[in-house]
């Protein structure tokens, strides 16, 4: 196939197929505050176990969040 033919093909928009998927999701904020517990943590090692337990909690709720987000977003 020359380089003509290539150019043809991809302008044909009879070859094109819809993007999937047709529906974003929603966007989600969980992921931020993953992150933000999982630092958390770790700065607590580094610093005082308060800090790793709030970080830890942070993580566990956005971690619920995420997974019931995910599951409500399938049906």
């Amino acid at each position: 196939m020359d380089e003509e033919e290539k150019q043809r093909r991809i302008q044909d928009r009879a070859n094109w197929k819809t993007a999937r998927p047709k529906k974003l999701p929603r966007p989600a904020y969980w992921p931020f505050f993953l992150a933000l517990g999982v630092s958390f943590l770790v700065w607590g090692i580094l610093t005082s176990w308060i800090i790793s337990v709030a970080g830890l909690v942070v993580m566990i709720i956005a971690l619920m969040g995420w997974i019931t987000e995910l599951r409500h977003e399938q049906e």
